[in-house]
């Protein structure tokens, strides 16, 4: 009875083998189709803005969804050649570059003490931080406009980009501790033993070996000073300050009628952050794979 038992079971197994080669097929041909489709999603509604910049106002009105015919290359030629496109960059470039490196610079000290410190309350430290990944600008606006005015940073780049920054620190903390902590100890301990300080090891050993993590910070915190829209709408009224988002507003708001020249500055304005983390996506994945392991 033993025999016959085993027997039915090894016959028993290779449907089960078929059934799963059938469901591997099918799938990966679910994925393809729901990775497609997220794709279509995503990707026309932008080469509908690009391809809109070269067609006229009149053609959009009379058949949105065409192509160009003929292509009219005025509309990018016009913004580009104008120093009001370049101002509102010039403006986001240098804001969000204060932003990421006061965000980077410091979270990763404060990464830094939360990882390699033993100290009373560090959890609860991190947790603090990491709560602030749940809190949202729109609810401090408020209060956040009453400071910024009473210290006198309004029309002032520093009263957008230390805020930023700080709205930054949150991610730059929990993606940077958890790869700080997985370098060996022995390291720290061969780097005292040769006379190097703890700030001199955060400086020399440390931050070399976390250049993925930082990397990864980086990119997301001017990533997300570039796309900020509420906080300079607080903080800016002169539209010398603006930024390219707040530019985008305003071009559309003077241009309303010329939807074919909004499409265009539009289409623009979008392809500094699309080119940027087209670019640095593979540093993005690298790093928070690192401090996932971490």
């Amino acid at each position: 009875m033993t025999t016959t038992t085993q027997m039915l079971t090894v016959r028993a197994k290779p449907p089960r083998s078929r059934n799963r080669a059938v469901s591997s097929p099918l799938a990966t041909a679910v994925a393809y189709l729901t990775g497609i489709v997220i794709i279509v999603i995503t990707v026309v509604p932008l080469l509908f803005i690009f391809i809109g910049g070269f067609r006229t106002t009149p053609q959009i009105n009379s058949d949105p969804t065409g192509l160009p015919h003929p292509w009219i290359w005025t509309n990018y030629r016009i913004i580009i050649t104008s120093h009001v496109f370049w101002h509102f960059l010039m403006n986001s470039a240098l804001i969000a570059i204060v932003a990421t490196t006061l965000a980077v610079s410091l979270g990763s000290m404060a990464a830094f003490a939360l990882s390699r410190y033993t100290f009373k309350g560090r959890e609860a430290v991190f947790s603090f931080f990491t709560i602030g990944l749940l809190f949202p600008l729109t609810v401090a606006s408020l209060p956040l406009y009453l400071l910024l005015r009473d210290l006198g940073l309004l029309e002032n780049m520093f009263g957008v980009a230390i805020p930023e920054a700080a709205f930054s620190l949150s991610i730059t903390i929990v993606i940077l501790r958890p790869f700080m902590r997985a370098i060996p100890g022995e390291l720290e301990d061969a780097a005292v033993i040769d006379g190097t300080t703890k700030l001199g090891f955060f400086w020399r050993v440390l931050l070399p070996l976390s250049a993925p993590a930082l990397t990864t910070v980086a990119i997301l915190a001017f990533v997300t000073s570039w796309n900020f829209f509420i906080l300079p709408l607080l903080v800016f009224n002169n539209q010398i300050h603006f930024t390219l988002p707040l530019g985008v507003a305003a071009f559309q708001s003077q241009y309303s009628a010329d939807t074919a020249r909004v499409f265009a500055f539009t289409a623009l304005s979008m392809l500094p952050t699309l080119l940027f983390f087209t670019v640095a996506q593979r540093r993005i994945v690298g790093g928070l794979t690192g401090a996932v392991k971490g």
